[in-house]
């Protein structure tokens, strides 16, 4: 809203959620650039998606909004998801699930934790969510992503130590 201040519409509550122009949630996307130059925002879009009125200044910002703060020892992990995630599961709930099941599968539980959310909202059984085609459960829940980051107080203690190489997994079958 303050990048926008003559657009009384930049922002619209649509089905209970504050949207960006009533079409995404997020004011911050990597993607989207029909929300960031004007020459996107075309018919090839659909029309749900697209800006019916002109505009010059983008809409949205692949600017992030960054926080610093001190790490402190009970610091365990750090959790990074997408909005999917965060539509269906609560902080704190979030942070229960890795706790009690750190380094395994963590990311993987907290989307299926989400899933089985996203089922109980529309009245259906988790099994049942995840027989539907992907392309189709678009309409049952948002996309999630999630990178769920262990802490290791013992390596940072020692500064610039020899660290074991990076393993990352994914969970394609989600």
């Amino acid at each position: 809203m303050a990048q926008h201040p003559d657009d009384p519409q930049i922002v619209a509550l649509k089905h209970g959620v504050w949207r960006v122009k009533g079409i995404i949630q997020v004011s911050r996307s990597l993607g989207d650039a029909y929300l960031k130059d004007a020459k996107y925002n075309t018919e090839r879009i659909k029309p749900k998606f697209r800006v019916s009125e002109p505009f010059s200044r983008p809409i949205m910002s692949a600017e992030p909004t960054i926080v610093s703060r001190s790490l402190e020892p009970s610091d365990c992990f750090v959790i990074f998801a997408s909005d999917g995630l965060w539509e269906h599961l609560t902080n704190q709930e979030a942070v229960e699930i890795v706790h009690n099941n750190q380094r395994a599968g963590s990311a993987k539980r907290l989307i299926k934790a989400a899933l089985q959310e996203a089922a109980r909202k529309r009245e259906m059984r988790y099994s049942d969510l995840m027989r539907i085609d992907k392309k189709v459960r678009r309409h049952f829940h948002d996309d999630i992503t999630v990178i769920v980051l262990f802490i290791n107080h013992e390596l940072l203690a020692k500064g610039n130590a020899q660290v074991p190489p990076l393993s990352i997994r994914s969970a394609l079958d989600h």
